[in-house]
């Protein structure tokens, strides 16, 4: 008995040190020296998904998880919708993205059931890109204003990629 309870408690720390781990991932805010940097920088309009840095690239094929860049380009069709599914469309579109000599805001829609909309930054340099922060924003959003205040204050969900 005794070494059945000792079991279940060692199950339950390790689980509870696992999700705790994990909701920090989640939740992780950005620095303030971050948010400093990022409110002075000039971010410039990025056009196409060929128009973002390679390593951008990369990061967001590994986001998507499917060993593609599922992403069309603004304007073009995608999988909006589960009525009429195209399985050769891009389940994701992208919306807009701006770009800066060190940072990316990338600004998409994800169709299928419940269309979404999502928000990343990426740290970027030549050798190496890292996701800084993002998940499911607001639909609407226009401006690089727009996004960077959304991500800024915070108003980014969990992560559904």
């Amino acid at each position: 008995m005794r070494r059945t309870h000792l079991l279940w408690a060692i199950g339950v720390s390790l689980w509870s040190a696992v999700a705790a781990g994990s909701q920090a991932t989640d939740a992780r805010a950005l620095s303030a020296a971050l948010r400093a940097h990022l409110q002075g920088e000039r971010f410039d309009i990025v056009t196409s998904i060929r128009g973002l840095p390679l390593g951008v690239r990369e990061e967001l094929q590994r986001l998507f998880g499917n060993g593609t860049l599922d992403i069309a380009e603004p304007g073009a069709e995608f999988q909006a919708s589960t009525a009429g599914v195209n399985p050769t469309l891009p389940l994701r579109r992208l919306v807009a993205a701006w770009c800066t000599i060190d940072h990316c805001l990338v600004y998409y829609e994800r169709g299928g059931i419940d269309r979404t909309w999502h928000a990343a930054l990426f740290h970027w340099t030549p050798a190496k890109t890292t996701l800084e922060g993002g998940g499911t924003a607001p639909a609407g959003l226009a401006t690089v204003e727009d996004v960077r205040n959304v991500i800024l204050a915070g108003a980014i969900k969990a992560r559904i990629w």
